[in-house]
């Protein structure tokens, strides 16, 4: 390393053990966000929250507003926690989220609910193929799961699509 660059020290922040830090950023109010390869990490006021990459639903970066927002797996018809933080310089934590999100993913198939709106069966795991498979439902918008019909139809593809990839 040439002795005039310096090297900014990366925030820190708590991980579990056998973790490390691989992309950091700290937001405008002091939160640092952090992952590594197994989950995400956002420290903020002395709490840290750890979430596994396969419990991310979304995750994204808005460019104009300087805002990241991560949004976990949720159960429906409860308050899904979503995570915000004003970002001025994310550097690779947005890479980093992208890639373990898309690595937790094992399959995902869109079963059409009578017409173009429908249920989209999702399997999901953690990246480093460690734990069991969790299968998650995301239903399209105006679809509702509460309706018997939507779950039966719901639990019939879920129940299809393990039988196609051999996996419970």
């Amino acid at each position: 390393m040439s002795p005039f660059r310096r090297r900014v020290p990366s925030p820190s922040v708590r991980v579990a053990a056998g973790e490390r830090v691989l992309a950091s950023a700290t937001a405008a109010d002091g939160a640092v966000l952090a992952g590594t390869r197994d989950a995400f990490y956002v420290q903020r006021d002395g709490e840290t929250r750890r979430v596994p990459w396969e419990e991310v639903e979304a995750a994204g970066w808005d460019r104009d507003t300087d805002t990241f927002r991560l949004s976990e797996v949720g159960t429906w018809g409860e308050q899904r926690p979503v995570h915000t933080a004003q970002l001025d310089e994310p550097g690779r934590l947005l890479e980093l989220v992208h890639e373990r999100v898309t690595a937790s993913v094992l399959l995902q198939r869109h079963v059409p609910l009578g017409g173009r709106r429908g249920v989209r069966v999702i399997a999901r795991r953690a990246p480093s193929g460690h734990g069991a498979v969790q299968w998650v439902y995301e239903y399209d918008e105006g679809v509702d799961p509460a309706d018997p019909g939507v779950r039966a139809a719901a639990l019939e593809a879920l129940e299809a699509l393990q039988r196609d990839v051999g996996m419970p």
